[in-house]
């Protein structure tokens, strides 16, 4: 049986088995200060166009948000998020209990517009009890978002430059950015997600790695003393060349976006295969996930050859059922979906 139910189920790319075999009994320092993690960084560093970047390697996307953004905001300060961004729904409070509020809207498609910043910063500035209230110092959103939605690069300036008018950072999750940066609607690159954020982390976990995320930091108010709050937050891996090692194999050539093209490629024929039977496809997900409204006959019979998650309730008695391809999703895998797909 073949499961879609999300793109973490397999293990690493080839290439990192055999280079963590070949480096398994090589002596290298610890904490990612090794020469390999230092090669993964100029990897990265020339992927994203500048060498003023620091990059840090640490080992989950949940450690990753709470230790960024437990690092940017003072004790008073608190961050911007969808709704159904990660850092509001998946992670069991993980900022909460930093000390920090998430100050939530309902984007569509779990997508934050420049209005939806504006009006809780004017909301906030015109306050009468300023001092009594927490303060909007950050947004975070995702990159796809969790609905599997992108955005534009004209969309990303809007947002970061709201960001800049109001004097807040702008991080982004990219827990499955290779999937953004292989969709063929996609117009970013990763030198232009460089430019419009302060920060944002390189998925790893969900984008061909055993484990790990990259994450980039480009503002200098942001760099200081980052590795310190690594350590106390307990995401710093003593053998830290094995996040170096898959990072240096993901960016090598152009590996990373190469697999992740390919996932997208397979979620869209599945995707048409659904709208070709009449299916109901819900949102606007062009990358890896694709989210369908099933009655329960269908799903009866089709989760009796495919495995696949559960995503919601929707209208008319039907249910939001997910489907994610990944790196290592097979074709023989993709047939034997659409084939049970055809036969419902």
């Amino acid at each position: 049986m073949f499961y879609f139910n999300c793109d973490y189920m397999e293990g690493c790319h080839p290439n990192i088995l055999k280079r963590l075999q070949e480096e398994n009994l090589v002596q290298y320092v610890g904490y990612s200060e090794d020469e390999i993690c230092a090669s993964a960084r100029n990897r990265i560093k020339k992927a994203c166009g500048r060498d003023d970047l620091d990059v840090h390697f640490i080992v989950g996307g949940t450690q990753t948000n709470l230790i960024s953004i437990a690092y940017a905001l003072r004790p008073y300060e608190a961050v911007i998020s969808a709704s159904a961004g990660h850092i509001a729904t998946h992670e069991t409070g993980a900022i909460e209990a930093t000390g920090h509020k998430v100050i939530t809207v309902d984007g569509k498609d779990s997508k934050i517009t420049p209005e939806d910043i504006s009006r809780i910063m004017e909301e906030y500035n015109n306050s009468t009890t300023i001092d009594h209230i927490v303060k909007p110092k950050m947004v975070y959103t995702s990159l796809p978002t969790e609905y599997g939605a992108i955005y534009s690069k004209k969309e990303l300036i809007a947002i970061y430059e709201t960001c800049r008018k109001y004097d807040i950072y702008l991080y982004i999750d990219g827990a499955r950015l290779g999937y953004a940066l292989g969709c063929s609607e996609n117009d970013l690159t990763l030198s232009d997600i460089t430019e419009y954020s302060d920060y944002f982390y390189i998925g790893g976990t969900k984008c061909g790695a055993l484990i790990g995320e990259a994450l980039v930091i480009k503002n200098p108010e942001l760099k200081p003393n980052f590795r310190a709050l690594i350590k106390q937050r307990g995401a710093m891996l003593a053998k830290g060349k094995v996040l170096g090692i898959q990072f240096d194999e993901l960016f090598k050539d152009d590996l990373y976006v190469k697999i992740n093209t390919h996932a997208v490629e397979q979620a869209n024929d599945i995707r048409d295969t659904f709208a070709k039977k009449g299916i109901e496809v819900v949102g606007n997900s062009p990358t890896n996930q694709i989210f369908v409204n099933l009655s329960d006959a269908d799903n009866a019979k089709l989760s009796e050859k495919v495995g696949y998650s559960v995503w919601g309730p929707a209208d008319n008695g039907l249910t939001t059922y997910r489907f994610v391809t990944s790196w290592a999703t097979s074709d023989e895998a993709v047939e034997e979906l659409k084939a049970a797909i055809n036969s419902l």
